[in-house]
Formats: structure tokens, C-alpha cells, sequence
């Protein structure tokens, strides 16, 4: 049993020698960056391929099942993978395994709950959206567990692992996406999604040597009960925000709206994928700083929320100066409507990439209860901002509401942090038990 301090995070240990740690933490951001490039270039792909093969409103449909696994691989984070690498960064091998096989465990069963819930919802609406939810519902408890294996992975500083498990996933892509296009509808791109995802799962068993205990998916959430149930909330009110923008952008402005928003987020495609999946690296580095040299969380939070801002801003900057003929080659029909949109996306992601340094700080530190007000603030800034902009101009509406919500909620994480940082420096942190 490995002791932990109070909010989840790991006890202080000895500090090893200045330049080892920082060749450990460059070769573990590496990795990660590595990993974020294989997980960004196979997401984007994807968006590329169906957006030409289906064209806009066909695309809008796959949109909405691919925000809706956004929705469950949240819940699948918040309950089972968060804690763990809240709690299990940088543990001995045998915690961490213990620890690996509940977890996974965990995501194995929520994918199944889940995955029902969608099948049945798929066979009930029918029409066109209906077969693509059904499809989704199959696959989701592969598409659960792959990820989970990311996050097993990175706890234990094995970057590596993660990057080649994502390469796994790009490559069975491949084949199954040209079979997809054979079928030509938006039930066969989702199928090829989710079966090629669950190739890769099952290799993540192999690289891991850990089945994963279902049976145990109980026990786990008890035990972590005081993270994991806040940090669900705070997971499902980020991803169910998105998938109400789109619900309700698909509502009042058509699902060319939302095809046309999708698209844009596809050509800002190596930012978001990395947002997404962040705390896949910057959590249990933040938790290695906080354990190492708790007085350098600060200046960490701030240089990584800064340098993604900047590149965000750059790679956007980049885009408003291409041609249309490139952006007419990527994403076919789609490139009209969403490059009006690429100006406050950007900054829309250059804000969230601000706010995710904060949001890795309090991760880090156990501040469940600051996050989760963060998340719940932004959630709402961003639903209102989406909805209140597409009511107002449509889809370029929806755009800059959306924008000006996140930085907003950016700034909420900033505010969050410091007191929160204060609160670690002056009050003694207990110990509590976690297996």
C-alpha cells in the first residue's frame, strides 16, 4: 500500500540530481508529444477522409456520434483513468498494476453500460442518425479501453508504449477506412473507427500484461470515490458542453452548421487532439514537479498553458494564409464554410490551451473541488456563448461566443490556481489511504 497526501496527490520524495530530472522529464514529454502527433494525425485523417467521402451534412452526422464518444470517453476518464494517474504516477511497479487492472477494468465496464445505452438510443431514433449511434454503442467498450491503456502507460512514465499503441490504431485505420468508403455511409466510417481502436486495445493488453479485472470496477470506484465522482462531474459538464453546442448548433442553424464547425476544428486538428488528451502527459509531470519541487508548479502551469497558446496562435496564423486550393484538397465541399470560422476558433483554442496549464496545477495538487467550479463555470460559459451566438449570427456567431467563453473560463482556472498553490505552501496535508 503506497500512502498519498491528502487530495490525491503523491508524497514528497527526494529530489534527484537537477540534470537527470530534466533529461527524464524531456524524454517523457517526448514521448508524449509523440503520442498527442500519432493520436492528432489519426483524428485528423479520419475528419479529412469522411468530411470528403460524405460531404457536409452526412459529416455533421458523424460529428455528432464522434462528440457523443466524447461525452463517454469523459465519463470513462473521470472514474476510472484521472485517478489513476492522479494517484499512481510514479508508484512501484506492483501498485501500479493493481492499481492498472481495476482501472481498466472500470473504463471496460463503463463502455459496456454505456455502449447498450447507445445501441438502444441508436435503434430508436432510426433515419440517418440512428444507425451511425448503434454502430458507436458496439464499438465504445474497445474504444474505452484503448484509451485507458494511454493513460496506464503514461502514469507509469512509459510514453513509448502509448505512442506505438496509438500507431497500432493509425494503421489498422487504414484498411478499415477504405472499406468504409466502399459502403459509403456514415455507419461504416463509425464501424471502421471503433473496430480499429479495439485492434489496438487488445494490443495494449499485450504491451501491458494486465487483464483487466471488471469485476473489481466496484471496488476501484468506492476506493476513489473522493476524486473520481468530482472529477466525473467536471469530465461530463466539459465534453457534455460540446455535445449540447452541437445538438443545439444543429437545431437552430442546420447540420451544415455543425459539419461546417467540425471542419474548422479539423484544421486547427493538432491543438485540439492535444487538449483533449493533455492530462495524459501534463498531469503526472505536474504531479513529479509537485513532489520533486513544489515550489516550481507555478512557473510548470504557466509555461505549458503559454506555450500552447502561442502555437495555437501560430498554427492559426498559418491557416488564414492558405490558399484555397490546399484548403479545398483537405476537406472538399466543407472548406467554405469553415474557413470563416478559423479566426475565433483559434481563439477560442488558444484560450483553452491557456487554461489547461491552471487545470493540470490543480489536478496535480488534488484541488478537486476548485476544478471542478473551474470546469462547471467554463462548461456553462460555453454552452451559453455556443447557443447565444448561433441564435444571434449562426454559425459565425456560435463561433465567437464560443471564443470569447473560453477565455473567460481560462481566466477562472488562472484564478482557481493561485489560492490553491497558497493553500499547498501553508497548510499541513495529511496522509489518507488509497488501496
Amino acid at each position: 500500500m503506497t500512502p498519498m497526501t491528502a487530495e490525491g496527490e503523491n508524497p514528497r520524495t527526494t529530489a534527484p540530481p537537477a540534470g537527470s530530472a530534466k533529461r527524464a522529464l524531456v524524454g517523457r514529454l517526448s514521448w508524449g508529444l509523440a503520442d498527442q502527433a500519432a493520436s492528432s494525425i489519426s483524428n485528423f485523417a479520419v475528419g479529412v477522409y469522411v468530411a470528403r467521402s460524405l460531404g457536409v451534412s452526412a459529416f455533421g452526422v458523424f460529428s455528432l456520434a464522434w462528440v457523443t464518444y466524447g461525452v463517454v470517453l469523459n465519463v470513462s476518464r473521470g472514474v476510472a483513468t484521472d485517478p489513476l494517474v492522479v494517484r499512481f504516477s510514479g508508484v512501484s511497479d506492483a501498485s501500479w498494476r493493481g492499481a492498472v487492472a481495476r482501472s481498466t477494468g472500470t473504463a471496460l465496464g463503463v463502455g459496456t453500460a454505456l455502449g447498450a445505452a447507445s445501441l438502444v438510443a441508436g435503434l430508436g431514433l432510426g433515419g440517418r442518425v440512428g444507425p451511425a449511434f448503434v454502430c458507436l454503442g458496439v464499438l465504445l467498450p474497445g474504444l474505452l479501453l484503448q484509451d485507458a491503456w494511454r493513460f496506464a502507460f503514461f502514469a507509469a512514465g512509459a510514453g513509448r508504449k502509448a505512442f506505438v499503441n496509438d500507431v497500432v490504431w493509425g494503421v489498422a485505420l487504414v484498411p478499415a477506412m477504405v472499406v468504409a468508403a466502399r459502403a459509403g455511409s456514415v455507419a461504416a466510417f463509425v464501424l471502421a473507427w471503433g473496430a480499429s481502436a479495439t485492434v489496438a486495445a487488445g494490443y495494449g493488453y499485450v504491451q501491458a500484461g494486465i487483464g483487466p479485472r471488471v469485476s473489481e470496477a466496484r471496488g476501484w470506484l468506492r476506493e476513489q470515490r473522493d476524486l473520481g465522482y468530482r472529477y466525473l462531474v467536471e469530465n461530463v459538464s466539459l465534453s457534455g458542453a460540446s455535445q449540447l453546442r452541437a445538438y443545439g448548433l444543429g437545431a437552430i442553424a442546420g447540420l451544415g452548421a455543425v459539419g461546417a464547425v467540425r471542419g474548422a476544428e479539423l484544421l486547427m486538428g493538432p491543438f485540439l487532439a492535444v487538449l483533449m488528451g493533455l492530462s495524459l502527459v501534463t498531469v503526472p509531470e505536474a504531479a513529479r514537479v509537485l513532489r520533486q519541487a513544489p515550489h516550481r508548479l507555478g512557473r510548470f502551469c504557466l509555461v505549458l498553458g503559454g506555450g500552447q497558446a502561442g502555437a495555437a496562435l501560430v498554427w492559426g496564423a498559418a491557416l488564414l494564409l492558405m490558399p484555397d486550393r490546399l484548403g479545398e484538397l483537405a476537406l472538399g465541399d466543407v472548406w467554405h464554410s469553415s474557413a470563416q470560422l478559423i479566426v475565433p476558433i483559434t481563439l477560442g483554442v488558444a484560450g483553452a490551451g491557456l487554461g489547461t496549464g491552471a487545470a493540470a496545477g490543480l489536478r496535480a495538487l488534488g484541488a478537486a473541488r476548485r476544478s471542478l467550479r473551474s470546469q462547471l463555470f467554463a462548461s456553462a460559459a460555453y454552452v451559453g456563448g455556443g447557443l447565444g451566438g448561433a441564435a444571434a449570427a449562426g454559425t459565425v456567431g456560435s463561433a465567437w461566443g464560443v471564443a470569447a467563453a473560453t477565455v473567460g473560463g481560462s481566466a477562472v482556472w488562472w484564478l482557481h490556481l493561485r489560492p490553491a498553490l497558497r493553500e499547498r505552501r501553508h497548510d499541513p496535508v495529511p496522509e489518507v489511504r488509497t488501496s
